[in-house]
C-alpha cells in the first residue's frame, strides 16, 4: 500500500511508487483515490480523464510489467455517458482486470458535481486471491463491505482520500469493517495537503482480525503485510457474521 504526498506531481508520485516497488517483490500495490490527478476540488476533471487504457493507466503497466506486480488506483474516467471517479486493477502483465466506478460521492464535495456514480462492488482475482474494489466513502457503509464479502471478496481494495478532520474513519470504522466480515482491507490515502485541502494520511492493511499495519499517519510511506487465507477462514469460522447475516 502506497501513501503518497498529496502535493505531489504526477511524475513525483510515479518515481515514489517506483522507488518502494523496486525494494519490496510485491504481488499486489494499492495507491489512493484520484491518485493520477490528485484529488483536488480546483481541478478540471472534464479535461483530466481519461479511458481506463488512457496514457497514466500506460504508464501504470510499465511498472507493473517492470516488476511483475498487480497495481490499483483512482483516476477520473472519461466514459462513454460522463466522467467518473474510478479505480483501476491491473495484473502483473499490464492487463485490465477490474474497473469500479465510485457508487457513491463524498458528501459536500466537488465530487457530486464532477462526477458520474457508477452501480456495483467490482471483483477479480489476483495471485489465487479473490479481490474486491470499492472507493473512499464506500467503506464507511456496512453494506458494501457486507457485500463484497458474500460475492467470496478475501481482500477488499480501497483507494481513498480522507480529509484530515476524519481521522475515526481510518482507525476505528475500517479496522471494524475487516473484523466484521473476516476480510483483509488495503487503504490508501494521500497525506499532506493540496490547495487548502488536508488528508489525514491514514493509509494501512487491516487484517481479518482488525489488527493493523500501517503508514505513520500524515507521512509519505509503504507496508506490505502477507495476505493468509488461512486467515480469512480462520476468523470468518470464529465468528459466523456472513453465514447469520442471512437469516435476518
Amino acid at each position: 500500500m502506497y501513501q503518497c504526498r498529496a502535493g505531489a506531481t504526477q511524475d513525483e508520485k510515479l518515481a515514489g511508487l517506483e522507488k518502494y516497488m523496486a525494494g519490496q517483490h510485491c504481488n499486489l500495490v494499492l495507491c489512493p483515490e484520484l491518485f493520477a490527478t490528485g484529488y483536488d476540488a480546483k481541478a478540471d476533471y472534464g479535461k483530466l480523464a481519461e479511458a481506463p487504457d488512457g496514457p497514466f493507466a500506460k504508464r501504470m503497466a510499465g511498472l507493473a510489467i517492470l516488476y511483475g506486480t498487480a497495481l490499483a488506483w483512482g483516476y477520473a474516467e472519461r466514459g462513454e455517458d460522463g466522467v467518473y471517479n474510478s479505480a483501476a486493477l491491473i495484473g502483473p502483465e499490464g492487463q485490465l482486470l477490474a474497473n469500479h466506478r465510485k457508487r457513491l460521492a463524498s458528501p459536500q464535495s466537488f465530487e457530486v458535481e464532477a462526477f458520474g456514480l457508477g452501480e456495483a462492488v467490482s471483483f477479480a482475482e489476483v495471485g489465487g486471491v479473490k479481490v474486491a474494489m470499492i472507493i473512499c466513502y464506500e467503506v464507511e457503509f456496512p453494506e458494501s463491505l457486507r457485500q463484497a464479502a458474500l460475492g467470496g471478496a478475501q481482500l477488499v481494495l480501497v483507494p481513498t482520500a480522507l480529509g484530515a478532520d476524519w481521522g475515526f474513519v481510518a482507525e476505528k470504522v475500517v479496522p471494524t469493517r475487516a473484523f466484521e466480515n473476516g476480510i483483509y482491507i488495503g487503504y490508501a490515502d494521500h497525506a499532506g495537503e493540496l490547495h487548502g485541502l488536508g488528508f489525514y494520511g491514514g493509509g494501512r492493511i487491516v487484517a481479518p482480525d482488525g489488527a493493523v499495519t500501517g503508514v505513520p499517519v500524515g507521512e509519505e510511506g509503504f507496508v506490505t503485510l502477507d495476505i493468509d487465507l488461512d486467515r480469512v477462514a480462520a476468523a470468518q469460522a470464529r465468528l459466523p457474521y456472513l453465514v447469520d447475516s442471512r437469516k435476518l
